[in-house]
């Protein structure tokens, strides 16, 4: 029996449904861990995780059965033992699995036993869970390879750990959440290690997938606790990590310990490689989205150009009568630093067209919201004809403050493809865009130096939908609205729990009723990344029409739509 084993982690990305090209991908990094005895994939890895009903297609089922057999035939030749994610059909039942290729065959399969079924997993509509599993045994070394889910409570390692098993390999599909890297670290993966006195590998993908962006960070576990190997964030990688077997048992020598990136970087590198495969997957040459000299649209310009490139990026500032010069030039500014193309293209003759249309309609009532939101679907309309015309994937800019309590215009600045700001809250995006000026995150492709003008960080917020208009004439401040929020939308408070806090209840009561009110413009908004445990959408997931309001009884406004429509 050896005493020393060479285990290598592929964290990579992975294309959902491209089963050959994830295929490919595997035999390439297996080339790259010539002298190892084992090569890791992550979680579903042949099919893309999350494949959702995707994975119910026959079809897809059949085709990876198929390439599993191709790739098993190929560990015939030298190299190492190949461990694959992948989905099997067993009896009949569909389940998220591992198997083990190795020596020309499929050598071993394992079943994941718990299934995920809160936040963004629903696996369990999906997968059969299988029972308890067993060890794999590997060169004489018994294995147990947990998949995920299973280390996330203890009777799965339990049970390999009673059953012999002497080295723990987890894969996963595990989604970026702020502060999630700790929580996989110190709340599971060394409770697991310490408990069983076994040595843990978290080999997590990495990339984006519509709403979801894996950010890689795997790492391994001694039997005491201690970190041995720290993969990068946010890039593929594929590292070997050496172990050799003491009298203690199996330990994973000391290797690589990368730093991962720090608050709010890794919020920043979220949003651009989930916008980058995003864009990319979907074969968009580019994006073009408006370029309003406010912080927003400012912070998805540069998010954009670290993404894809300056030159796949495309501002348009649209003025109308009530934009400012400074919002003018702060643009033109923007769009400098950044390299981007940059148009302007004046809004004023087709809001007129449309006032004169509604003139006879609108005949007898003053002018309000109505006629201020035909700016914004005037900009959306022209924007989508842009798209149209040039083939660029049209990007949305508005921020979860504003989504959560409605200060948005559906079928206006809400038209679009994606919008890498949907979960982040305004005081964030203020923090991405201070952080941005001052670093260029690694993955990043665009310039050094401020990219965002001082002035747009600067000055008071405003849709320009009328004269002097400020956000704060319609919602508190933002730094009274966002913590608000946090307890109204992350952590589901009452109007009661959050007054506690020290904030002003007619406000809560306020922002309470807007966030009920705004659900149905959320349900047609474009995808995002998720940043926080509750984004809109996979997490919180409420009711367009209801009655319950935690502060008191329902006002005379209607219950499914909201009078609060802006920017």
């Amino acid at each position: 029996m050896p005493d020393t084993l060479k285990i290598t982690l592929a964290q990579l990305n992975q294309s959902v449904g491209d089963i050959p090209g994830n295929a490919e991908g595997v035999l390439a990094a297996r080339k790259q861990a010539a002298g190892s005895d084992l090569i890791v994939f992550p979680e579903l890895h042949l099919v893309g995780y999350p494949p959702e009903d995707l994975i119910l297609k026959p079809s897809l089922i059949e085709r990876a059965a198929a390439e599993l057999q191709t790739l098993a035939k190929a560990s015939a030749s030298a190299g190492p033992a190949m461990l694959v994610g992948t989905a099997i059909v067993l009896d009949g039942a569909l389940h998220n699995a591992v198997a083990l290729l190795d020596q020309g065959k499929v050598a071993a399969v394992r079943l994941k036993h718990e299934l995920p079924n809160y936040g963004t997993f629903d696996e369990m509509r999906l997968f059969q869970p299988g029972p308890l599993p067993e060890p794999i045994i590997l060169r004489g070394t018994m294995i147990g390879v947990p998949i995920c889910e299973d280390i996330w409570r203890p009777e799965v390692c339990r049970h390999l750990a009673d059953f012999g098993a002497e080295i723990f390999i987890c894969i996963n599909g595990s989604p970026y959440e702020i502060n999630k890297d700790a929580l996989r670290i110190e709340g599971v993966a060394k409770r697991r290690a310490v408990d069983t006195g076994l040595p843990l590998a978290y080999l997590n993908r990495v990339g984006g997938q519509d709403e979801l962006a894996f950010d890689g960070a795997s790492f391994v576990v001694n039997g005491d606790g201690g970190l041995a190997v720290q993969l990068r964030d946010w890039e593929e990688q594929v590292v070997q990590t050496n172990w050799t077997k003491t009298a203690q048992g199996w330990r994973c020598d000391r290797g690589q310990l990368e730093t991962l990136a720090e608050h709010p970087e890794d919020i920043y590198c979220a949003m651009v490689l989930a916008l980058r495969d995003y864009v990319n997957r979907n074969r968009f040459p580019g994006v073009v989205l408006g370029l309003s000299g406010g912080i927003d649209s400012a912070a998805c310009a540069a998010i954009a150009v670290d993404a894809l490139g300056a030159e796949r990026v495309w501002g348009v500032m649209m003025p109308s009568r009530f934009t400012s010069q400074a919002s003018l030039d702060d643009a033109a500014a923007c769009a400098k630093a950044l390299g981007i193309r940059y148009t302007v293209m004046p809004i004023g003759s087709a809001v007129d067209g449309f006032d004169s249309m509604l003139g006879e309609a609108f005949d007898g009532t003053n002018r309000g919201l109505a006629e201020e939101n035909l700016q914004s679907r005037v900009r959306g309309t022209a924007l989508m004809a842009l798209s149209n015309k040039f083939g660029p994937m049209l990007m949305t800019t508005g921020n979860k403050s504003e989504m959560s309590v409605g200060y948005a215009t559906i079928y206006g600045d809400m038209a679009g493809g994606y919008n890498p700001l949907k979960d982040a809250y305004k005081t964030t995006v203020f923090a991405i865009s201070r952080w941005r000026n001052r670093h260029v995150p690694r993955i990043g492709l665009g310039p050094e130096g401020t990219v965002i003008p001082e002035r747009i960080l600067t000055k008071a917020p405003t849709a320009e939908l009328r004269d002097n208009q400020r956000d704060s004439d319609s919602l508190p401040p933002y730094d009274v609205l966002d913590p608000i929020l946090l307890g109204l939308v992350e952590h589901d408070k009452s109007v009661e729990q959050v007054v506690a806090e020290g904030f002003d209840r007619a406000t809560v009561e306020h922002v309470e009723r807007l966030l009920h009110l705004a659900e149905y413009k959320r349900r047609q908004a474009p995808p995002g990344v998720k940043l926080t445990a509750r984004n809109f959408g996979r997490d919180r997931r409420y009711p367009i029409t209801h009655a319950f309001r935690s502060g008191g009884e329902v006002s005379d406004a209607p219950l499914g739509t909201s009078r609060s429509s802006s920017t």
